[in-house]
C-alpha cells in the first residue's frame, strides 16, 4: 500500500461566513494530495499528460466528521490500497490541529488515452514507481 501526507492551511477564501471551511472544497484539498503524492512518486500530472495519458475522475465519497477553521493547520493523509490496472483508488482522511478526523473520503480516478478518450491501463512506467509499495 502506498500512504502519503500533506499539510495545508484553509485561506480566507475558503472559509463561509462562520470561519468554517466551505464544504466544496474538501476535494480541492483532495487533489492537493494527490498532486503532492505524484511529485513523491517522481513524477507530476503534467509529465503523465505529456505522454498521452489522462486521469479525470470517475467517482468521489465525502464524509464530513467536524468543521475544519480558517488558518487552522490541517493534515491531509492518502494512500493508494490497491495496484492500479485501469484506475486509481484513493482514500483519504484529514485531521486537525487536534489530531482529530473531520473528513475522510475516496475518489476514483480512471486512466485515459489523450489521443482516443478511451479508458486503458496503467502505464508501465507508473506502475514501476508504485510496485515497491504492493509487494510483498
Amino acid at each position: 500500500m502506498y500512504s502519503f501526507e500533506t499539510q495545508l492551511r484553509p485561506r480566507y477564501a475558503e472559509t463561509d461566513q462562520m470561519g468554517y471551511v466551505y464544504y466544496g472544497n474538501y476535494p480541492a484539498y483532495y487533489e492537493v494530495a494527490r498532486n503532492e503524492s505524484m511529485r513523491d512518486l517522481g513524477t507530476t500530472y503534467s509529465e503523465m499528460e505529456r505522454l498521452g495519458v489522462m486521469l479525470p475522475v470517475r467517482d468521489m465519497h465525502i464524509e464530513y466528521k467536524r468543521a475544519a477553521r480558517y488558518d487552522e493547520l490541517l493534515t491531509i493523509k492518502m494512500w493508494l490500497v490497491e495496484m492500479p490496472a485501469a484506475k486509481l483508488l484513493h482514500k483519504y482522511e484529514i485531521y486537525n490541529e487536534q489530531d482529530e478526523l473531520i473528513n475522510k473520503g475516496t475518489t476514483t480516478l480512471v486512466f485515459v488515452d489523450s489521443k482516443t478518450m478511451k479508458p486503458c491501463r496503467c502505464p508501465e512506467w507508473f506502475a514501476e514507481r508504485l510496485r515497491p509499495y504492493f509487494e510483498k
